[in-house]
């Protein structure tokens, strides 16, 4: 019971800014250890999860809760968010209600993020991963030394626009630099960001089936068809644009270059 009440103390002594270095790691760890050498991967060995570690168990259990923020980490700190609403715009601009389903546009987003985030997830093992196995670092200093990668990665695409909005918000001094931007700003700042990005692109991507269902249902009013729906026909004409111009290389293209 001791221990418990000692651990709840240090978590209540954690700052703002070490909270979204653990949430930093957390996200990019597994990309990290995909970009690592295969030599380190097999050798990779975390300080204080030995099996000799008294904290083992401790360190299982913080483990485990930190892993249950993975989803809203995945949303609010990688490209995600963007991929996955103009994905959602694209199948609804098609109207092809749940095709493709839900799980496959998940899947391909998700493969996409990893795509974008994988230099990242080096840069990480570099300054984080490396220095911890060798002991040169503790704990904490590699997660603050990991988020500092993706804090880069997010300013890079965050608008000033939103940024200075949070900033007026959290009523923090205007800092001499982005960089020294704190993560309570710049998460939710580059969340708003990523949303207005996803809305254009998703705005774009309606305007092509928007005059394909304006003409045909002009064309089946003027002949008299009313009891014809005029999705009927627009749909699948939507559909044979969409495959004969290549549509899903030219929108993943055209995502994947929104970020280089």
């Amino acid at each position: 019971m001791t221990s418990v009440i000692s651990l709840m103390k240090q978590f209540r002594t954690l700052s703002l800014a070490k909270w979204s270095a653990v949430a930093a790691a957390v996200i990019v760890f597994p990309t990290a250890l995909c970009a690592a050498p295969p030599v380190a991967q097999k050798g990779l060995a975390i300080p204080g999860l030995t099996q000799g570690s008294s904290s083992l168990p401790w360190n299982i259990v913080i483990l485990l809760t930190v892993l249950t923020l993975l989803p809203a980490l995945l949303l609010a700190m990688t490209p995600f968010v963007r991929i996955l609403v103009v994905f959602h715009f694209l199948r609804q601009a098609l109207g092809t209600q749940n095709t493709p389903t839900n799980q496959t546009l998940i899947g391909l987003a998700l493969f996409l993020t990893y795509f974008v985030m994988q230099p990242v997830g080096a840069s990480v093992y570099q300054v984080a991963v490396v220095p911890l196995q060798n002991n040169q670092i503790t704990g904490m200093e590699a997660l603050e030394r990991g988020s500092t990668p993706l804090r880069q990665f997010m300013l890079k695409y965050a608008r000033q626009k939103d940024l200075a909005l949070f900033v007026e918000l959290a009523k923090e001094p205007r800092p001499a630099r982005p960089e020294d931007l704190s993560m309570r700003v710049v998460i939710p700042a580059y969340i708003l960001s990523e949303l207005k990005a996803g809305f254009q692109i998703g705005t774009v991507l309606f305007f092509p089936f928007l005059v394909i269902d304006l003409v045909v249902a002009s064309v089946t009013t003027s002949v008299g068809m009313m009891q014809l729906p005029p999705v009927v026909i627009s749909t699948p004409l939507k559909i044979l644009l969409f495959v004969l111009v290549d549509g899903w290389n030219l929108v993943v293209g055209s995502l994947m270059k929104s970020f280089y």
